[in-house]
């Protein structure tokens, strides 16, 4: 199962994957929808979705779907899901939506349905939206099939567009004084694909911030400095953590010695995915989630900074 599910799909997969795609992007709403958007302080917001999938060590097929929802502007979990489930389509760059997605809208369409009152008003994701090669990345794709505003919280900059993560790329980043501060992603077509943001003054790599569906680029920005107590936004980084933390409880994975996880976290990392790559959720010195490469390999406690409140 394991090797099947590595395996590159055929051409003609990867073609009804584009259609799909381009029928879906046909949807995506890139502008403000809901009130509290528009409000400078979100003050009609309550609840803020985040979500994350996370793999078991050498294995490609099972993994843990994780959906948490927090308060705000406290960003404590009023509810969370984890389920283990078993990835069907392999990791192809452009294409995560298909290998992920299926099971994190399910979980949504399960809470909407089981308990509206705790359902989010808006989603964070690990990933891109509109900063994608099709302009279509998993955050769009999650936001029209939810019909929620969703929002695409990347760790690394996906070289699209002419996009490139190169010395001038890396001088405005250290042009980034304070937590707040932001530059634009402006492709060589002339759109602003998605922001760079200085998230946590303790933080000196930025996030890149995109439009995934029913929000507009400000209040994307704005809602993602707003949720991040470290570098990454709370909702993406509690179910990032309670997801791994599910899997060692389910199959009863010990933690390993903290000299032990640094020499794991050293061997194992991969290298970066060219896209909608992952890092620990403080984002200094965590593992990859290696997508690309294939199984998670990062089945391991969060580091003493990063333990839940």
């Amino acid at each position: 199962m394991a090797q099947e599910a590595a395996e590159r799909p055929p051409e003609e997969t990867l073609s009804r994957w584009k259609r799909e795609q381009a029928l879906l992007k046909a949807r995506v709403i890139d502008w403000d929808t809901e009130a509290w958007q528009r409000d400078p302080a979100f003050s009609s917001l309550q609840r803020v979705g985040g979500v994350d999938v996370s793999f078991v060590q050498g294995d490609s097929v099972k993994a843990c779907a994780s959906l948490v929802v927090l308060s705000y502007p406290e960003l404590e979990v009023v509810y969370e899901e984890c389920r283990m489930v078993s990835l069907a389509a392999p990791y192809v760059s452009g294409f995560l939506a298909f290998r992920e997605a299926p099971f994190l809208v399910e979980a949504v369409q399960r809470l909407q349905t089981q308990e509206p009152h705790l359902a989010p008003q808006v989603l964070l994701v690990d990933g891109n939206g509109v900063l994608h090669h099709r302009g279509f990345g998993v955050a769009c794709h999650l936001g029209v099939l939810t019909d929620l505003p969703c929002i695409g919280v990347a760790k690394k900059l996906l070289q699209v567009d002419g996009l490139e993560n190169n010395d001038l790329h890396k001088e405005k980043i250290r042009r980034l004084q304070a937590a707040g501060d932001t530059f634009p992603l402006m492709g060589v077509s002339g759109a602003i694909l998605g922001m760079a943001l200085r998230s946590h003054d303790r933080s000196h790599k930025p996030l890149y911030v995109s439009v995934g569906h029913r929000t507009s680029l400000e209040a994307a920005v704005r809602l993602t400095r707003s949720c991040c107590r470290f570098r990454i936004p709370e909702p993406v980084r509690q179910a990032d953590i309670r997801s791994r933390e599910y899997i060692r409880k389910t199959l009863g994975v010990p933690r390993p010695p903290p000299q032990e996880q640094e020499k794991s976290q050293n061997a194992q990392r991969p290298e970066v995915c060219p896209e909608e790559d992952s890092e620990e959720p403080t984002g200094e010195g965590g593992p990859c989630r290696a997508r690309c490469r294939g199984p998670r390999t990062d089945l391991k406690a969060p580091s003493p900074g990063i333990q839940e409140q």
